[in-house]
């Protein structure tokens, strides 16, 4: 005969007070098991299905951004999720902006309608994510804070030089609707 189960069971009979962090020791960003989330996510959300007859893989991301709104959406959440990782890991500040702008040009990727799918396959900022997690636990943190700060420097480059360019052609426009007033209404 089935016995009753009882009414109150207490916890330290379910967990027992020897199986938490103080014996299985505090997870940090030098134990393996730190980004176990972040390498399930990378690989489902970059690389899970291989493409027939060649070795490129991709993920979910891009098929599901094929939803606008959505799609986007989800794909961004569980983007963060591995970018908190990188948080809870302490890695450095500039890593994680270097994480975050990954993530931000894949959502931009994704806004190109027809081609975005395909720049968000070949750019896989999950997986690069991951793998800038992977080398600030292998002790290459200096690498990745030197890499994460020079592709910082060299993103705000680029966007000064697209600010001067657009300023440029603004001058030039507002020269050449200047001169073509004083042409016509010989002002």
């Amino acid at each position: 005969m089935a016995q009753e189960p009882p009414e109150e069971l207490p916890i330290d009979d379910i967990l027992p007070p020897q199986a938490d962090s103080a014996t299985r020791g505090e997870v940090d960003a030098t134990t393996p098991e730190a980004s176990e989330v972040s390498r399930i996510l990378a690989r489902w959300l970059d690389n899970w299905i291989r493409i027939p007859g060649t070795n490129f893989k991709i993920g979910i991301d891009p098929i599901l951004s094929q939803f606008p709104g959505v799609g986007d959406f989800l794909m961004s959440s569980a983007g963060l999720v591995i970018l908190l990782e990188g948080v809870r890991l302490r890695v450095s500040p500039f890593t994680l902006a270097h994480m975050g702008v990954n993530l931000l040009i894949n959502s931009a990727l994704n806004l190109i309608p027809g081609l975005g799918v395909i720049g968000s396959a070949f750019y896989k900022s999950n997986a690069r994510n991951l793998d800038l997690i992977r080398r600030w636990q292998e002790g290459q943190a200096g690498q990745v804070r030197r890499g994460s700060l020079y592709f910082l420097l060299s993103l705000l480059f680029l966007f000064l030089l697209v600010i001067a360019l657009w300023l440029a052609l603004w001058t030039a426009y507002l020269w050449m609707l200047k001169s073509l007033w004083n042409r016509f209404f010989g002002g």
